[in-house]
């Protein structure tokens, strides 16, 4: 692979059928198209990478009489020459990943095609938020009895010791805000690729909301 991974986006959850009329659930990934904004190499960065931008603008705000779909942000003048000096309309989101082997050249554009013939891939995306949560939910502690003598049911009981050490030790499962955390889906299997609609199926579910973000990169666990 030129590069070890696309930006790409969630499209959602939905089932197809092997050839043995298995059910597979997958999930629905937009795979690029990206953009190469910058190769940064050896002798001038220090190390081998490329940024890419997700493409999602194909023209600027004023080029074209009709109103664009979705309004974006404006961006910063350094940022903007950035973009320009590739010859890529500002886009709103940029990543960097490590350079494989190969050339690749600023203003490229780079699919899904990239893919193929790979039979895993991780996925990291943002983790749903579920605001502040007990410890059984957030932690899965089964509580205490059901029962009405009880009198403790959803608590998180004892945090910490007695005289020693006195203080609670680090990792102690506390309620608190869950999710909205970086999570990467490990050794998801590529069940079907759309060159056409840079669409990429994988088996299992993939972190983040439909809509949300996401970064594909070939497996290093897993390779079959």
């Amino acid at each position: 692979m030129v590069v070890e991974g696309l930006i790409g986006k969630k499209i959602g959850m939905t089932q197809v059928f092997d050839e043995d009329g298995n059910i597979i659930p997958v999930t629905v990934l937009q795979v690029g198209p990206c953009a190469v904004v910058q190769v940064k190499t050896q002798e001038r960065d220090g190390y081998r990478a490329v940024q890419l931008a997700l493409m999602e603008r194909e023209k600027r705000p004023g080029d074209n009489k009709e109103p664009e779909k979705k309004k974006h942000r404006k961006i910063p003048k350094p940022l903007e020459g950035h973009y320009a000096k590739a010859g890529i309309i500002p886009q709103k989101i940029l990543r960097e990943f490590k350079l494989g082997e190969g050339e690749i050249k600023e203003g490229q554009i780079l699919t899904v095609e990239i893919f193929e013939g790979i039979g895993r891939v991780d996925v990291t995306g943002t983790s749903k938020g579920r605001g502040f949560q007990g410890v059984m939910k957030r932690h899965g502690y089964s509580g205490g009895p059901a029962s009405h003598g009880s009198k403790f049911h959803r608590a998180p009981g004892s945090v910490g010791s007695t005289t020693f050490p006195g203080r609670v030790l680090k990792g102690k499962g506390m309620p608190g805000h869950m999710g909205n955390e970086r999570v990467t889906a490990i050794g998801l299997r590529v069940v079907k690729i759309d060159k056409e609609k840079n669409l990429m199926l994988v088996k299992g579910a993939v972190p983040g909301p439909a809509g949300g973000y996401v970064l594909v990169k070939k497996s290093k666990r897993c390779e079959k």
